[in-house]
């Protein structure tokens, strides 16, 4: 099993991207507060592409195929583990968990019972969210709350316009080609949107130059 890449970006997507090691391309999905994370890793704040990037990976094997999630501290792999063991919360939910709340948000959340909190989250609805707070109520407690994350990940004081923006020249993006698309999401998704949503969307307006 893979535990560890460590590489070079070669494309970023909405929720993935390709790690070059030596020649050899990996598909790592990951969360948009992992993509940002990494971003914040490119050499004296240069593009994403041109840094070398370590990521802890998770192999999940099925019987169709073999696919690899990636993360930027032990704290958001730990808690990708857990909410899997969560029925009805399969790998791409767990994604969109951490790409909505940080492991302290979770944790936090869980302890006060805050089911709007995990609907926020793709895929997540009232449901899902009362069972994720049952089951992991007693177990939220133990589980690590990782390390304050970039700005750009996190929505720091800058602003989500600003964070955006960051995040996505860093991945590659040129600022005047970013900045009318994050215009756009903002507009379409409102000013109090949270950086990660503002992150996916303009991803995928971006989606030709991304991993598919």
């Amino acid at each position: 099993m893979i535990a560890r890449l460590t590489g070079r970006i070669d494309a970023v997507g909405e929720a993935s991207c390709i790690v070059d090691v030596g020649g050899v391309g990996y598909l790592v999905h990951a969360s948009t507060r992992t993509l940002g994370a990494l971003a914040q890793g490119g050499p004296q704040g240069g593009p994403l592409a041109q840094a070398t990037v370590q990521m802890l990976i998770e192999t999940v094997v099925r019987e169709d195929a073999i696919l690899l999630y990636g993360f930027a501290d032990p704290a958001e792999r730990d808690w990708f583990r857990l909410l899997t063991t969560v029925q009805g919360v399969g790998a791409k939910v767990a994604l969109a968990i951490l790409s909505a709340l940080s492991p302290r948000d979770l944790v936090a959340a869980i302890a006060a019972g805050d089911r709007a909190s995990l609907t926020r989250a793709a895929g997540v609805g009232a449901k899902l969210a009362v069972r994720i707070l049952s089951e992991l109520r007693d177990k939220a407690g133990a589980m690590p709350s990782g390390a304050a994350m970039p700005a750009a990940a996190t929505g720091g004081p800058r602003g989500v316009t600003e964070d955006a923006l960051s995040a996505l020249v860093n991945l590659g993006y040129r600022r005047p080609e970013a900045q009318p698309v994050v215009a756009r999401v903002l507009g379409r998704l409102g000013e109090t949107a949270a950086v990660d949503a503002v992150i996916r969307d303009s991803l995928k307006e971006l989606a030709p130059r991304t991993v598919s």
